[in-house]
C-alpha cells in the first residue's frame, strides 16, 4: 500500500512537471515545501537562535540545506519533505531554546551587550574572548538541560565580559593620557616640573576611580583625562623651559619678559594701558572687568534687538488687521497702544529689576517678554537641596523683583552641571527647584497657584560643561518671571 501512494505521488507530481516549465515548477515546488520552515527559520533568525541555540540552528540550516540541494538535484519528493520537516522541527527547537536563555541568561546578556557597545572586541582583545568561551559553554549547558552548570557559567561570563567594558572604557578615555604621561616620564619631566606632572598624575588616578565606581556616566572621568592630557603636555613645556633656565640659555628675566608680552597684546586690544610695573594683577582685574562689560553689553543689546523685533512685529499685524476691517477700530488700537504701553512698563520694571543685583548675585535678563533672574550668588551643598541661611539675603532681593511685577506668573527652573547620572541630576535640580518655590510660599507668602517648580538636569546647559567656571553657571536655579500684561 506504502509504495502505490509513492508511486501514484511520484505520477501526479510527474505529469504536472511535464506541462510546466522546469524553473517556474521547480519554484513552484519549494514554495510548496519549504513555506513553513521558512517562517520557522525565519523566526529563529530574529530570535538570535544562531547565537542562543547554536546545536539546535545547526541541525536545522543543515537538514533545510540538504532538502534545498535534493530539491535542485531532483531527489524524491519524500526526501525533500523529511528534511524540511526535521529542519523545521530544529528551528523550533531553537526558538524554544533561545526564549529560555533570554529569561535564564539574561543578565550576561546584558552584560556582553555592554561590552560590545564599550568596543570590548577591539579594546580587550583577551578578556572578550575568554567571557565568550564562558558564555558558549554556559549556552551549550542550557541547550542539554542543565540549568545548574548554565547559571554557574553565566556568572563567571558576566564577570569577565564586564571585566572586558571597563578595561575598553578605560582604554577609550585614559590611553592618550597614560601616553603623555609615559613619554614625560622617559623624557626626566619630573626633575624639571615636578608638581604639574604629579597633578596630570593625580587626575588620571582619579579619573581611574571614578570609572571604576561608575563606568556609565563618563562625564567627569572624560574630563579629568582631558585635564591630566593638558597637565601632562604642560608639564612638557614647561620641563624645556626650567632646562633652558637652568642651562642659561634663558635668564630669569628673559620669561617673565616673554610672558608678559601677550598680556600687553590683549590689553592694547582692550584699549587698556599695559602697566604690569608691580606685577599683572592689576591689569589682570582690568582686562577681566572690561570682557565681563562686553559680555553684558552684548547681552543687553541682544535683548533689546529682539524686544523691538517682537513690537516691531506685532504692531505690523495689528495694523495690517485693523486695515483690513473698518467696523471697531479705534477700540481695537486702543487696545493695541495699551500693549505697548504695558511692554514699555515692563522694560522700565526690568531695568529697575537690573539695578537690584550685584554681579555676584544675579544675572538679569530678557528672553522676549520674559524676566530671567539667574541667581548665581544661590548655591546648594553637593548633593543637597536645603537653602542655606547664606542664601537668604539673595531670596530677600528676589523677592522685592518679583514685587516689581504684581500679579506675575513664575516659573522655578533648577538645573544641574553634566556630572552625574542623567536621573539622578534630573531628580536633584527637580528637588532643588521644589524647595525654592517652597521657601517662596513660606517666607514670601506668595500663592502656589503663580508658581511652578521644574527640573532640567544637566539637559540646558548654558556653559561649556569641559570647565570648572563653565560647570558652576550651569548649576543653578533660574526664576523665570512672566509678567501680567493687563492694564493697571
Amino acid at each position: 500500500m506504502y509504495y502505490r501512494l509513492r508511486f501514484v505521488s511520484f505520477l501526479v507530481v510527474a505529469i504536472w512537471l511535464s506541462g510546466t516549465n522546469p524553473a517556474q515548477a521547480q519554484n513552484e515546488l519549494r514554495q510548496t515545501f519549504f513555506k513553513d520552515v521558512d517562517i520557522t527559520k525565519a523566526e529563529a533568525e530574529e530570535g538570535n537562535a544562531s547565537l542562543l541555540s547554536p546545536k539546535n540552528y545547526a541541525d536545522g540550516s543543515r537538514d533545510y540545506e540538504s532538502a534545498e540541494i535534493g530539491l535542485e538535484r531532483g531527489r524524491n519528493i519524500e526526501y525533500v519533505r523529511s528534511k524540511t520537516a526535521a529542519a523545521d522541527t530544529h528551528f523550533k527547537a531553537a526558538i524554544r531554546a533561545s526564549q529560555l536563555a533570554r529569561t535564564v541568561l539574561s543578565q550576561v546578556l546584558k552584560s556582553r551587550q555592554d561590552a560590545a557597545n564599550a568596543k570590548a572586541p577591539e579594546l580587550s582583545r583577551e578578556i572578550w574572548d575568554k567571557a565568550q568561551r564562558e558564555f558558549g559553554n554556559a549556552i551549550r549547558a542550557l541547550e542539554r538541560g542543565d540549568l545548574k552548570r548554565a547559571k554557574r557559567e553565566d556568572i563567571e561570563a558576566t564577570s569577565l565580559y564586564r571585566d572586558a567594558e571597563l578595561v575598553a572604557i578605560k582604554a577609550q578615555y585614559l590611553t592618550e593620557t597614560r601616553r603623555l604621561l609615559a613619554d614625560a616620564d622617559r623624557a626626566k619631566v619630573g626633575r624639571y616640573a615636578p608638581v604639574t606632572l604629579n597633578k596630570a598624575k593625580m587626575l588620571l588616578s582619579e579619573a581611574e576611580r571614578e570609572l571604576n565606581e561608575n563606568r556609565y556616566d563618563t562625564d567627569r572621568p572624560r574630563n579629568l583625562a582631558r585635564q591630566a592630557n593638558y597637565e601632562a603636555k604642560h608639564s612638557i613645556y614647561l620641563s624645556s623651559v626650567v632646562r633652558n633656565v637652568r642651562d642659561k640659555d634663558l635668564t630669569v628675566e628673559d620669561l617673565i619678559l616673554q610672558w608678559e608680552a601677550p598680556l600687553a597684546e590683549i590689553s592694547s586690544a582692550a584699549d587698556i594701558v599695559p602697566a604690569m610695573s608691580a606685577g599683572h594683577h592689576e591689569l589682570e582685574r582690568q582686562v577681566v572687568t572690561y570682557i565681563e562689560n562686553l559680555r553684558s553689553d552684548k547681552q543687553a543689546l541682544e535683548q533689546d534687538f529682539e524686544a523691538s523685533n517682537l513690537r516691531v512685529a506685532d504692531m505690523e499685524e495689528e495694523l495690517r488687521a485693523l486695515d483690513e476691517r473698518l467696523g471697531g477700530a479705534t477700540a481695537e488700537r486702543a487696545a493695541l497702544i495699551q500693549r505697548l504701553e504695558a511692554q514699555a512698563r515692563v522694560k522700565q520694571q526690568f531695568e529697575r529689576v537690573e539695578k537690584m543685583f550685584g554681579r555676584d548675585e544675579a544675572r538679569v535678563f530678557r528672553e522676549g517678554n520674559k524676566v530671567i533672574l539667574r541667581l548665581v550668588g544661590l548655591t546648594f551643598d553637593s548633593g543637597q537641596s536645603d537653602i542655606k541661611p547664606d542664601n537668604v539675603t539673595l531670596l530677600n532681593k528676589v523677592e522685592k523683583a518679583i514685587d516689581v511685577f504684581p500679579q506675575s506668573e513664575l516659573i522655578i527652573e533648577g538645573h544641574t552641571d553634566s556630572y552625574g547620572g542623567d536621573e539622578s541630576n534630573q531628580r536633584l535640580s527637580q528637588e532643588r527647584a521644589e524647595s525654592i518655590q517652597q521657601y517662596m510660599i513660606n517666607a514670601m507668602r506668595l500663592p502656589s497657584y503663580r508658581m511652578i517648580a521644574t527640573g532640567y538636569g544637566e539637559t540646558n546647559p548654558v556653559a561649556n560643561n569641559e570647565t570648572e567656571s563653565g560647570r558652576a553657571r550651569n548649576r543653578r536655579i533660574d526664576v523665570v518671571i512672566k509678567p501680567n500684561f493687563d492694564p493697571v
